[in-house]
């Protein structure tokens, strides 16, 4: 009897401990799938680029604040007119553009979290160019801009010129935050770290300077050119460099710095990358007055000068004049060195292109990833056109980007092949792309993810990654071991029913 009242005691606590767990893990699943959000939080950010500043709105769930796997972008709006640097001589005159952006962001967040609500202005390379050319005018713009938050409803939370290297590592971190690299939701609808995935490389272009920011094969060797970034308790080691002046506006004003230089009259001056038949008079200032080209000016520079400019559409003249823009002999043929003598580990993994790079490719009827190859002959095609054939081939034609479109993909082609040394081989690895789902790639978002702190330091949210199919075969094998348990119980029972009996049967046959 006690040989039997053991094994029914313990099959007894594993069929009570199996239904618990059954029931624990259903009613965990269930409420987490109810949990319903306490309301949204928001958060505003300005990226005021150097040719134009555009206008983002975030929200998460409030209860969220902590975790960022949340955020998600519900508004964009780009503010009419130039970026904030062109202000420099009427600072003043930021209001009203800014208004018209601001009137809908209003509509958009509901009155009563106005006062709640962070707004954040991010300066890139545009005002990075005007403060080494006049501080003055630069903390005068930003002034203008303090004054002009403080009558609106919002917290502002300051205007800063962020550095290339900051705008580098916080596209990397929107890129890959956006492609779920940093955290996933896992079958019980928490957040976890995802299970050995690749980060992203990220590629930006903008008016005033491009950035590249990836982690390289062998971080250690790399360490006095990595940022580290600490990411939902992992540590990540970001190779990241700005190159000031290799945006495609400050670029394309060193061309034609270039071009008049080289050529005889003053007067009208051949551009290659303009398309055939296109003529244009552009005053000196417009190209001579940057930072980036004041080495070019010439002796007997006079501002508002005209120049006129005359399109030839020829491809292959108008990459040799590129090339010109990089200094490739900086390096003395060293591998890690690419150009202006700039150290770079060798670029790794896939990549995504953004902003500049997308708008240029999607002008050559291009997207995604495809070839170095498809990249060539398309652009080689879109260089040959006339500037009457342009207006039917553009899907949206703006003059002042439909004139540039050519320079732009020969000097993308100079910077990722001859500059960051991509091949016909890594080339289908980058992907060009302008947002993931409605949030756009920018490095607003990752601004604004560090500024709220909502990257938390420590991963105290992270739990281990049971994958799904760990899940059910937990499940399968609980119900399993209940189901046992139970018909070990029923055998026993029937055993123990089956010796009672005995004793009975004998008593009655003894007397015969």
């Amino acid at each position: 009897r006690m040989l039997t009242r053991i094994p029914s005691v313990v099959a007894q606590v594993f069929l009570l401990l199996s239904i618990v767990l059954v029931i624990a893990i259903a009613v965990i699943q269930i409420n987490q799938q109810q949990i319903l959000s306490p309301g949204l939080k928001y958060g505003i950010v300005l990226d005021a680029g150097s040719s134009r500043t555009t206008v983002y709105v975030y929200e998460w769930p409030a209860e969220k604040e902590n975790n960022t796997g949340v955020v998600s972008q519900t508004f964009k709006c780009n503010v009419k007119g130039p970026g904030i640097s062109s202000y420099e001589s009427s600072p003043g005159a930021l209001a009203k553009p800014l208004d018209d952006c601001l009137n809908k962001v209003k509509e958009r967040i509901p009155v009563h979290l106005h006062k709640n609500t962070s707004v954040y202005l991010g300066a890139t390379a545009g005002m990075r160019l005007l403060r080494l050319q006049n501080e003055s005018a630069a903390n005068e713009v930003l002034a203008s801009i303090h004054n002009y938050f403080r009558a609106q409803p919002f917290e502002f939370r300051g205007a800063q010129i962020i550095t290339g290297r900051e705008e580098g590592v916080y596209g990397w971190i929107t890129a890959n935050y956006l492609m779920g690299n940093f955290l996933e939701r896992n079958l019980w609808r928490t957040w976890v770290h995802p299970y050995r995935k690749e980060t992203v490389g990220a590629l930006d272009l903008g008016g005033a300077s491009t950035q590249i920011s990836f982690i390289p094969e062998d971080p250690e060797e790399h360490f006095n050119s990595t940022l580290q970034v600490k990411l939902y308790g992992y540590n990540y080691n970001v190779y990241t460099h700005s190159y000031q002046c290799y945006g495609r506006d400050e670029a394309e004003k060193r061309l034609l710095a270039l071009l008049l230089q080289k050529s005889n009259t003053g007067a009208s001056v051949d551009n290659p990358c303009y398309p055939q038949n296109y003529n244009t008079a552009l005053m000196m200032k417009y190209f001579l007055g940057s930072l980036c080209t004041q080495s070019l000016r010439p002796a007997n520079y006079y501002p508002n000068q005209l120049v006129n400019f005359h399109g030839t559409g020829d491809p292959g003249l108008c990459q040799e004049m590129v090339s010109l823009l990089f200094n490739f002999t900086a390096c003395r043929d060293r591998e890690d060195c690419p150009f202006n003598g700039i150290h770079q580990p060798k670029a790794k993994g896939n990549f995504v292109a953004f902003s500049g790079f997308y708008y240029t490719i999607n002008a050559l009827n291009l997207s995604g990833h495809f070839s170095l190859d498809d990249f060539n002959s398309s652009m080689w095609f879109f260089c040959s056109q006339s500037w009457a054939q342009l207006q039917f081939m553009l899907p949206k034609f703006e003059e002042i980007y439909a004139r540039s479109y050519c320079f732009s993909a020969n000097f993308i082609y100079y910077l990722l092949v001859h500059g960051y040394n991509f091949n016909a081989e890594t080339w289908p690895q980058i992907h060009f792309q302008k947002e993931v789902g409605n949030s756009s790639i920018a490095w607003s978002l990752g601004y604004m993810l560090s500024l709220t702190n909502m990257i938390p330091a420590e991963g105290k949210l992270i739990q281990l990654p049971l994958k799904p199919s760990l899940f059910a075969g937990l499940l399968v094998f609980l119900t399993a071991m209940a189901l046992l348990c139970l018909l070990f119980l029923i055998y026993l029972c029937i055993v123990s029913h089956h010796r009672k009996n005995i004793p009975h049967i004998e008593h009655i046959f003894i007397p015969e």
